[in-house]
This record gives C-alpha cells, sequence and structure tokens, in this order.
C-alpha cells in the first residue's frame, strides 16, 4: 500500500492547552506534522511566510488583531494553495458560511471525535469539502450556489466565463498563474463544476457575466 503524503500543519488557536491537545492528536497520525502553532493572525501569517505549509487548523475567536474567520480570507488571497480547515466551538450556519465564503475548505465543531478532525484534514488534502456531522440540519436550508465563492473566486469565475486563459486573468489581476489555477480548482469544487463550458454555463444562470 503506497504510504500517504505528509501533511504539514500550522496550528492557529489562541489557547496553549487547546493547541497542545490538538498536537498530541495529530501527530499519532504518521502522514500529519504540526510544523507550527499560533496564536493570533499576525504569527499565523508569519509562519505561513516562512515554511511550508499544506494546512491551517484554524479556529475563529484569536488574542489579537483579525479573528479565523477573517484570516482565513487574507490566507486565501496570500496562500490560495494553503488549506484552511476551521475548528471551532460556533455551531451556527452564519458562522459556517462567512468561514467557507472567506475561502476555508470546512467546517469541524471542537467536541467532534478526533477521528472526525483527522478525516476531515484528509478529505479536504484529498480535494473535498468537509463539515460535521453536526452541522448537517443547519447547512441543510437551500442557498445560492454562487453564495459558497469568495469575492476573489467570484471575480475569477466571472473573466473565466468571458473565455480569458489563466495567463489572461493572471495579468489583470496581478496574480500568479498558478494562483489562478489555485482558484479554479476551488471553485470547481465548490460548485461541483467540472468543464469550462459549465462554468461558463452556470456564470450566464447566475448572471455573473452580461
Amino acid at each position: 500500500m503506497q504510504a500517504q503524503a505528509l501533511v504539514q500543519i500550522l496550528l492557529v488557536d489562541d489557547h496553549p492547552l487547546v493547541r497542545d491537545g490538538l498536537r498530541a492528536r495529530l501527530e499519532t497520525i504518521p502522514h500529519f506534522r504540526v510544523v507550527a502553532e499560533a496564536a493570533n493572525a499576525n504569527d499565523a501569517l508569519k509562519h505561513a511566510s516562512g515554511q511550508p505549509i499544506d494546512l491551517v487548523l484554524m479556529d475563529i475567536n484569536l488574542s489579537a488583531g483579525m479573528n479565523g474567520i477573517e484570516l482565513t480570507g487574507r490566507f486565501h488571497a496570500l496562500f490560495p494553495e494553503i488549506a484552511v480547515l476551521m475548528l471551532s466551538m460556533h455551531d451556527k450556519a452564519e458562522y459556517v458560511m462567512q468561514a467557507i465564503q472567506a475561502g476555508a475548505r470546512g467546517y469541524v465543531l471542537k467536541d467532534a471525535p478526533a477521528m472526525d478532525i483527522i478525516a476531515a484534514i484528509d478529505t479536504v488534502m484529498s480535494g473535498g469539502i468537509y463539515y460535521s456531522a453536526g452541522l448537517a440540519r443547519q447547512l441543510s436550508k437551500p442557498m445560492a450556489p454562487a453564495m459558497l465563492l469568495t469575492p476573489r473566486e467570484r471575480e475569477v469565475l466571472h473573466r473565466i466565463a468571458t473565455g480569458k486563459s489563466n495567463k489572461h486573468i493572471a495579468r489583470e489581476m496581478d496574480l500568479s498563474v498558478r494562483t489562478i489555477e489555485t482558484h479554479r480548482l476551488n471553485i470547481k469544487r465548490k460548485l461541483g463544476i467540472e468543464g469550462q463550458a459549465d462554468l461558463i454555463r452556470f456564470a450566464l444562470e447566475h448572471t455573473l457575466i452580461k
């Protein structure tokens, strides 16, 4: 059996005891490695700038500066290749939607079993989106698909729908081609869309382009 790829994790939580507990849980998994910890946004961004990180396990309540949802948006803009998974005590649907709109790829409740957190990380790193089972009822209400996208993703989708290439979009938005490719993958993942024709159709149906 092929070994799973190593997942390098940044823990962002303002409680040292919580971080200690998470590290102890996660490091029992051979392909997980906690490479850094942060209690606030500034430290989290410094870690992301200074070393390879694959996934951030993010709390909403932080000790100073931005909260976890705002920080998720910053990560999504600066480091779109890094997956953000929310781990929070807040079980309100509005928090979940705000986190997803900010760029999070999943949302797990802090009282979830350890195996749920492990499953969430593996799901997100394999390209999926994960929600705690306890959130299923709250998320069962119909919502506009475009609401799942961040403002930056909606902007990228608009440009894709007009037929522009990744290189052209990157030049217009002053971003790297790799960043645009990552946004494209995230859009397709969130919307369950595969081809460019489906992206254009979605944009037309939801009046994202004229």
